[in-house]
């Protein structure tokens, strides 16, 4: 059990990584083609448009600067992603603090992580089903998931996956390909203004093949990326964007009960 956990938090995280991204090198083309389930009416823009005479790219490039500057964020969504559904619902800090739910497929796992100690206590679907994606005999995963059944499995600093989930609570680390490549964003369009849980946003879009991608930017306030929407393609998914530089507060989960994480791995140290 070296890495089942982290392998799916770092999927989780890379999808939610190309998500955001795609408002440096998207993929997509019009609102109205890309609309997603619950997305919020049509709305008109703000008077006057703060974007008003900038071109698509030029709102990208203030979108991804605002972005880039946040202290902290919460992502909540879904992707599918190699015929596995992924959900993200988790807050994290340039502290290198977070908590939060990840899901894959019917398991879900809850996951926080400070002063560089990542905790996970995830349902039996959940492990069960990294234990099964890396490869983990039948006859060892009942023993395991007794094991760590209702607790929380503690991972320390240089313990197997502890760098890779480090990266997942590193906010820096999200952020860092978004928009790195302003000759990315050629190609983009303004779709029609709208509106995200009662912010009004202007729509970036743009199409690759038959991947159609929506950036949301936030027309109050900082222009922040408030939501990607990728429809067509192998990775469709929609991810969301909110409470930008707010405080994430992380407690430890009583030390009666976690449960080591060297005694599922016992070679690696405590």
């Amino acid at each position: 059990m070296r890495s089942q956990s982290s392998h799916r938090k770092l999927r989780a995280a890379a999808v939610v990584c190309a998500a955001v991204a795609v408002a440096g090198p998207a993929p997509a083309a019009a609102w109205a083609a890309t609309a997603s389930p619950g997305s919020a009416p049509a709305a008109a823009a703000p008077s006057p448009d703060p974007f008003d005479g900038l071109t698509p790219a030029r709102i990208a490039d203030r979108a991804v600067a605002a972005t880039r500057s946040a202290d902290s964020l919460r992502m909540t969504g879904e992707v599918v992603t190699e015929g596995q559904h992924l959900d993200v619902d988790f807050s994290v800090d340039d502290q290198g603090s977070c908590q939060g739910r990840i899901g894959v497929d019917d398991g879900s796992a809850e996951l926080r992580r400070l002063d560089d100690i990542t905790y996970m206590k995830g349902d039996e679907e959940f492990w069960r089903i990294s234990m099964t994606s890396q490869g983990v005999p039948e006859n060892q995963i009942a023993p395991i998931i007794e094991l760590v059944k209702g607790r929380w499995l503690k991972i320390a600093p240089g313990q197997a996956g502890s760098g890779d989930l480090g990266e997942v609570c590193d906010l820096d680390s999200l952020l860092d390909g978004l928009g790195r490549d302003p000759e990315d964003r050629r190609g983009l369009t303004r779709g029609p203004d709208r509106e995200i849980d009662g912010t009004p946003v202007a729509t970036l879009v743009k199409k690759d093949g038959d991947e159609t991608t929506t950036v949301s930017v936030a027309q109050e306030g900082k222009p922040y990326i408030r939501q990607v929407v990728r429809t067509g393609g192998e990775e469709p998914g929609r991810m969301t964007l909110s409470d930008f530089d707010r405080p994430v507060k992380v407690t430890a989960p009583p030390a009666d009960e976690t449960v080591d994480l060297s005694r599922l791995d016992p070679g690696t140290p405590a």
